[in-house]
């Protein structure tokens, strides 16, 4: 009779260890990643974080560009109270169905990237490593873009220290541009890490990691896009 007790007291015990080790599994997350209270990962908890602070980051250059920019406007209508060399600014300087175009290119990489995201999480690794070229590539000819715009001002006499509207445009774009720089980095090492074995279905949210990051660079576009280029005035 003892040794009944026993053995069913092995076996309880047993049955309850399995159900924690089965709880920690659970609150692991999809992928063995480490699970927060959010009810999401540790990592895709700090991406959103940083996306956060971004965002003030970008809201603090859009301000401090209509800012500067609304009191360059108003010091160069009639007698060019600021002595400017060069009053030179929105919108004569401005090419919109170019910039337009460029932006058209940027806003179809978010498309190419939630195509790569679900090849990888469909174990699709061709499609995905299509998709996210495809991404990069589209990236890069907005930053090419972007490149061409700015030589194109500086020729027509806009620098970056030619007046108050110059510093605040080329400021604020050309850190958005670094933005999208750092974004075809970061596609680039995941087609790296694909090919060293590092990332496959099992690691899909390294690739929706980047993709929130992308997204968050073109929905910033978006906003200054229209800002800039569509509300000069």
């Amino acid at each position: 009779m003892a040794d009944t007790t026993i053995a069913d007291e092995a076996t309880e015990a047993e049955a309850g260890a399995a159900g924690v080790d089965h709880g920690h599994d659970d609150h692991g997350g999809h992928g063995g990643s480490h699970g927060s209270t959010t009810g999401i990962s540790n990592n895709k908890l700090m991406m959103w974080v940083f996306l956060g602070s971004e965002c003030l980051l970008f809201g603090a250059l859009i301000s401090t560009y209509i800012l500067y920019k609304e009191r360059f406007v108003n010091n160069t209508n009639g007698n060019n109270p600021l002595g400017l060399e060069n009053p030179i600014g929105p919108p004569e300087i401005f090419d919109i169905p170019f910039t337009s175009a460029s932006s058209f290119i940027l806003l179809c990489s978010s498309l190419t990237m939630v195509l790569a995201l679900s090849a990888i999480q469909r174990a699709d690794y061709y499609r995905f490593k299509v998709w996210t070229i495809s991404t990069a590539s589209l990236g890069s000819v907005f930053i090419a873009g972007q490149i061409y715009e700015f030589t194109e001002f500086y020729e027509k006499g806009l620098g970056y220290t030619t007046n108050i509207f110059g510093s605040a445009f080329y400021t604020l774009t050309g850190f958005h541009g670094v933005h999208v720089s750092v974004g075809i980095v970061m596609l680039l090492m995941l087609l790296v890490m694909h090919n060293q074995g590092r990332l496959n279905s099992d690691k899909a949210e390294t690739v929706e990691i980047v993709g929130l990051y992308w997204h968050f660079v073109d929905i910033v576009w978006i906003l200054i896009f229209t800002i800039v280029y569509l509300f000069p005035q």
